[in-house]
């Protein structure tokens, strides 16, 4: 029985990272929690490897009450900054209290357009993108779409939210699905 074939950046040694690419990444999700919690992880990657973020996902998801956003707004700064401190995450003062400011924007968009997610996935008219590459270092790392998903989330309020990161988001929330043509969940 051969092995399946998976897109070139999966690290093959990490089982969490596999399971990544093999059920999540590029598959469609609106669910504004988990919306929210994808644009926190991707903002929180800035700089740095998703494999990085990935694999503190849970230690996250401890840090920041599940992404629960009525949870996030009622600490403090100083109550978030102590979170930092309790869990494994990257340790970087502006990505932890930008999840707060993240989380005000949230506010703003629902209010505004009903859900997070409604809003988002207007970006691609509520229709997932399908791109197959012949290698993965073909697709691009943002798009004229990307760089006016970041104009207008920074409106919003949202941080470490720059064009990359916004496409590197669509990627994750499957607005945007760019397997590599060999790979089993090219479509």
């Amino acid at each position: 029985m051969s092995e399946k074939v998976r897109c070139v950046w999966v690290n093959m040694k990490n089982q969490l990272y596999v399971e990544y690419h093999d059920t999540e990444w590029g598959v469609e999700c609106h669910d504004d929690k988990k919306l929210f919690e994808l644009l926190c992880l991707e903002g929180a990657q800035a700089g740095l490897s998703w494999e990085t973020v990935l694999n503190k996902r849970e230690e996250y998801k401890k840090c920041f009450y599940n992404f629960d956003v009525n949870k996030i707004l009622k600490k403090t700064d100083e109550e978030l900054l102590q979170q930092m401190t309790r869990y494994n995450i990257i340790k970087n003062r502006l990505k932890v209290l930008g999840v707060k400011k993240n989380a005000l924007a949230y506010k703003k968009i629902v209010a505004e357009h009903g859900s997070l997610a409604t809003y988002l996935w207007s970006y691609v008219d509520h229709k997932q993108v399908i791109q197959v590459w012949e290698q993965y270092k073909d697709a691009p790392t943002q798009t004229d779409i990307s760089v006016q998903m970041s104009k207008n989330l920074k409106k919003y309020g949202f941080t470490f939210i720059g064009p990359t990161i916004c496409y590197a988001f669509m990627q994750a929330a499957g607005m945007v699905s760019d397997h590599e043509k060999d790979c089993f969940r090219a479509k």
